[in-house]
């Protein structure tokens, strides 16, 4: 196996092909391959010139933690126009114009930068050891056709074989073709709407979204369907052919809160175990969404090494 430096040595030279599965074998656990959401490191926020370039910063904190595959964030990637969107997604009326005038800004962004900006950061990446499994990106209703199709394209420079995206059914219906013609899985990740049955949420509604095409698959988070007051393991029993990676975090019931892990109630051993037992080549990937009290490289880290104890 590579080291991370002989990796990067080699990536920088131009003699490492392949480089996803190279990477990615630094950290595969008991046949689990074990990788990271970067929105684990949201914490480490953009830069004053509001450039938001932190591709080499997350990079370097996937590797610090010691993993050699990630699901890539678009956040990581992508300037930011405006102020951020607020959490729960509801904006008080005198934020809501320049919400809009970012969002267009972003729109025009995606369609006329040059897909080199996503190729460079493919190769930072890969200097760093780490390969970009997924990009995640959600696609909602106010997505034109030129910015789906783009999202595709951008996906396929940074080296991802999948694109990621909290989206509806009727949006991945949508989707679906452009995830044929460029040969891209489009993995939808789940929430805890159980009631709508146009959200990725219910066990029934993430079966229809698997029927829709065969480029479409599940980005499985573990906690947001333990939230739901579901059971994960009694999902992926039977559907393991139909998830390219899952979500690792630990939530309460009762749309509980997010906690650290072995403290909540998702099944998260379990979970792995069925993993392992059943050589999956779903990718774990740890997503740090808890109140730590440390960095989130030490966090991320804790989590992988929980992960190596229950798969000891």
């Amino acid at each position: 196996m590579l080291s991370r430096r002989q990796f990067g040595a080699a990536a920088a030279a131009g003699l490492v092909a392949g480089g996803r599965a190279l990477a990615a074998a630094d950290s595969i656990v008991g046949g689990v391959r074990v990788g990271v959401q970067t929105f684990s490191f949201r914490a480490l926020d953009r830069r004053g010139d509001g450039d938001g370039d932190l591709t080499a910063v997350v990079a370097r904190a996937v590797a610090d933690a010691g993993l050699g595959e990630c699901e890539l964030f678009a956040p990581h990637a992508e300037p930011r126009f405006g102020p951020p969107a607020p959490l729960g997604g509801i904006a008080p009326a005198e934020l809501q114009p320049a919400l809009a005038r970012g969002r267009d800004a972003l729109r025009q962004w995606r369609l006329s930068t040059s897909l080199d900006h996503f190729r460079t950061i493919r190769r930072t990446f890969e200097a760093a050891g780490v390969a970009i499994y997924a990009y995640n990106l959600s696609i909602n209703d106010s997505f034109s056709d030129a910015e789906i199709d783009r999202a595709f394209e951008m996906a396929r420079a940074v080296g991802a074989s999948v694109l990621s995206s909290s989206s509806t059914l009727s949006v991945t219906r949508r989707v679906a073709p452009f995830a044929e013609r460029h040969g891209v899985t489009f993995a939808v990740h789940n929430g805890v709407r159980v009631g709508d049955p146009d959200a990725a949420g219910s066990t029934a509604s993430l079966d229809a979204a698997t029927q829709i095409s065969p480029r479409v698959r599940l980005n499985f988070d573990i906690g947001h369907y333990t939230a739901a007051n579901l059971d994960p393991v009694a999902f992926l029993r039977d559907r393991l052919d139909r998830i390219t990676h899952l979500h690792v975090k630990d939530r309460r019931r009762n749309n509980g809160e997010h906690v650290a892990w072995d403290t909540g109630d998702t099944p998260i051993r379990e979970v792995l175990a069925l993993l392992k037992a059943r050589r999956a080549p779903v990718v774990a990937m740890i997503e740090y969404e808890y109140a730590g009290a440390r960095s989130p490289v030490e966090e991320v880290r804790a989590c992988y090494d929980y992960i190596r104890k229950s798969l000891a």
